[in-house]
């Protein structure tokens, strides 16, 4: 296992960065995530108020995009008995009964999936479950000691090497909006760690590159419209470049 592998979503970088190392994925015999069942978590009283259209409008984000051409196109990082095809957006839920205080640390990300599941707050795991964590406004994430909007934009991990999960602070500083809206940087942020959690979803045992990290570090805030939304784009080792 790689020690220590990239799987969190960088800072907006500066204009023309290219990896120093031309990209290779390689399968490293982990798992991967066939047709993933996404459920959302919005943790805190704000996703109830002032973003609730926000927090639907994510919803219906990954209701067309985990059944798109995107899911499609991960297909080349399929291996013998396990095709990667279309998943589904499987439930949600708004976290209020506690409030979220800044910095949130990872250990508390944990906990709080592993208390939901075991509480059937959150849905029982299965080979294919992804939870993606929301974090409301002026709550930061802390990841081994770095902060969001200092270090990163969003981060995938997994607990014990069965439960994946992924942590998507708010976008509230420049460096995790690259110049879009909020909601076209939470897609854009949202495609990178999902696209990263199925084709490597224990960071480094999947589909990695030593030089360059996960399909979407190599092509971080490289971005394009699908249908109406905003999508990173992803590295195709059968086309040799970001698609």
């Amino acid at each position: 296992m790689v020690r220590d592998p990239i799987r969190i979503v960088p800072l907006h970088p500066a204009p023309g960065l290219a990896p120093a190392v031309s990209p290779q994925l390689t399968y490293r015999g982990g798992p991967l995530l066939s047709a993933v069942e996404v459920f959302t978590a919005f943790w805190g009283a704000e996703w109830q108020g002032a973003d609730a259209r926000l927090m639907a409008q994510v919803n219906n984000f990954f209701t067309y995009i985990v059944a798109s051409t995107l899911m499609d196109q991960l297909g080349e990082y399929s291996m013998p008995g396990v095709a990667i095809g279309h998943g589904s957006l499987t439930g949600t839920t708004t976290i209020t009964d506690q409030q979220p205080t800044s910095p949130v640390t990872d250990a508390q990300i944990r906990s709080l999936i592993q208390s939901g599941i075991a509480n059937a707050t959150l849905p029982a795991t299965t080979p294919n479950s992804l939870y993606f964590v929301y974090l409301p406004p002026g709550v930061d994430a802390d990841l081994g000691g770095q902060r969001s909007c200092s270090a990163f934009c969003g981060y995938h991990d997994s607990i014990g090497g069965n439960v994946y999960y992924a942590v998507m602070p708010y976008p509230g500083c420049s460096g995790c909006t690259g110049g879009l809206s909020t909601l076209d940087a939470l897609t854009s942020s949202s495609s990178h760690e999902l696209c990263e959690a199925i084709t490597d979803p224990v960071p480094g045992l999947g589909w990695y590159d030593d030089s360059n990290g996960e399909i979407g570090d190599i092509c971080a805030w490289q971005t394009r419209k699908l249908d109406q939304w905003i999508v990173q784009l992803e590295w195709s080792n059968q086309s040799g470049a970001c698609i």
